[in-house]
């Protein structure tokens, strides 16, 4: 297995892993508020904001359309995998995991809540990974075309 492929599944299952194991914490019933932040068990039934939501039961198989979809680009463009094989599994396993979530619950498991000075949209830990790896492939690319 290529060295680039082993890093885009390392980084694929150990977000998809870690993501998984928190929310089951939530499931179970976890719960913890502070002044700023609280830790609180929420269904968002659509994507970032709760946008889409109005979508209902299509909005799962749309975003199994559009991850095949890149998943079968990544496979076609084997040179975009290899140039960001780490930002690419942050991605797809933070997609991947809240993907699931929307098959077994009632929509993503989110619990992250800031509340302090202003309201912010709840999130989880597949969320941050996700804006983690786009920043990552934003800066490889400027990087790139700064050397050009």
């Amino acid at each position: 297995m290529a060295k680039t492929t082993k890093l885009f599944l390392i980084a694929f299952v150990a977000v998809f892993v870690i993501d998984q194991l928190i929310k089951q914490l939530f499931l179970g019933g976890f719960d913890w508020n502070s002044q700023c932040i609280s830790l609180n068990l929420t269904f968002n039934k659509g994507v970032a904001f709760s946008m889409f939501a109005f979508l209902g039961e299509y909005l799962k198989y749309i975003q199994v359309l559009l991850i095949t979809s890149v998943l079968g680009y990544l496979l076609w463009e084997k040179a975009v995998l290899k140039e960001y094989a780490f930002a690419l599994g942050l991605v797809l396993g933070g997609g991947v995991s809240n993907l699931l979530d929307r098959f077994i619950h009632p929509g993503v498991v989110d619990y992250v809540y800031w509340h302090c000075g202003f309201d912010f949209a709840i999130f989880n830990f597949a969320d941050v990974m996700i804006d983690l790896g786009v920043l990552l492939i934003l800066i490889i690319t400027f990087r790139k075309k700064d050397k050009e």
